[in-house]
């Protein structure tokens, strides 16, 4: 894991450049600045086993958010992360085409169980939809191969461009994240929905009790709340709107990204990266091209740093 290419990493942004912790502005991520406001828990929820009724009305609550089909399954666990190092091991290994680029933690899992990753049509495929860092979205027809991950963790900012149709079909397993969209990332809460063999075969690897009784709990309340989600893809909008304004002002071009990440083209992303650095705002460059630069988004009271910074 800590070979591999990721946003964060603000400690050793701090070491380099200088300043406390809470000095910096992390924008290297797609998590939403502005969290869910997650109520006080009851003390069970923190000391008892999870138990099947707050499972069951988490699993319900998704259901319902996300429009699950007849026929998927939904099953939650720690993190999306936890999935995606175990879906390799539901079949025996063959090619998986993994479109390029991408988030690299597909490509890293399948190879682990001893896939041959590649950009040619195999035996499995992923997509991560929209895409990070480009923010393309896919279509039905993309959705190809015995074995398909649509790794769904940002889709939350357009519900409405959700492949979640395809879990009910053999072979495909949609993926969601609590990270993001929702802000939570330190919840450690994501999803797969599919069809029932691969839902118990995937929950038999995770074991008994994957999700703490807090993300049962947090998680269930954030679902059922569609309102929120609302207004926050209205505010995402705005901010990932007033963000392209900025850079566009300081000579950067839009290459691509979602509301919650902005993607640009610039004449040099590692001089970017250190001007801001300097600044106190970290960024996020890509070892595959020396123009790409990619921001998250401000919290609402940290613009002017960034402001500043540019």
């Amino acid at each position: 894991m800590s070979g591999r290419d990721h946003g964060g990493g603000v400690d050793l942004a701090a070491a380099r450049w200088g300043g406390a912790r809470t000095d910096w502005l992390d924008l290297s991520t797609g998590i939403n600045p502005v969290p869910y406001p997650v109520a006080e828990l009851d003390r069970a929820a923190w000391t008892d086993l999870p138990d099947r009724d707050a499972q069951a009305a988490l699993i319900a609550a998704a259901r319902r958010f996300w429009k699950v089909p007849d026929g998927a399954e939904v099953l939650a666990a720690p993190g999306a992360s936890a999935l995606i190092a175990r879906i390799p091991a539901l079949v025996h290994p063959g090619r998986v085409e993994i479109p390029t680029p991408t988030y690299n933690e597909h490509a890293a899992a399948f190879a682990a169980q001893g896939w041959q990753v590649g950009d040619s049509p195999g035996e499995a495929r992923v997509i991560v939809h929209p895409n990070n860092p480009t923010g393309q979205f896919w279509t039905d027809a993309d959705v190809t191969a015995p074995l398909c991950v649509i790794d769904e963790s940002f889709c939350d900012i357009a519900p409405e461009r959700s492949l979640v149709t395809h879990a009910a079909r053999p072979g495909r397993i949609v993926l969601k994240s609590f990270g993001k969209f929702w802000g939570l990332a330190g919840l450690r809460l994501g999803f797969a929905i599919a069809a029932p063999d691969l839902i118990g075969r995937l929950a038999a690897m995770l074991g008994p009790w994957p999700v703490s009784g807090p993300a049962l709990a947090a998680g269930a309340t954030a679902l059922n709340d569609p309102g929120w989600a609302e207004d926050t893809r209205a505010r995402l909008t705005r901010d990932a709107a007033r963000l392209d304004a900025l850079m566009k002002a300081c000579g950067a071009v839009v290459a691509g990204g979602t509301p919650l990440f902005r993607l640009y083209e610039v004449d040099d992303a590692a001089r970017w990266q250190e001007h801001l650095a300097r600044a106190r705002v970290w960024s996020r460059v890509f070892p595959y091209s020396p123009h790409l630069i990619r921001l998250g988004l401000p919290a609402p009271d940290r613009w002017p740093q960034l402001e500043d910074a540019l």
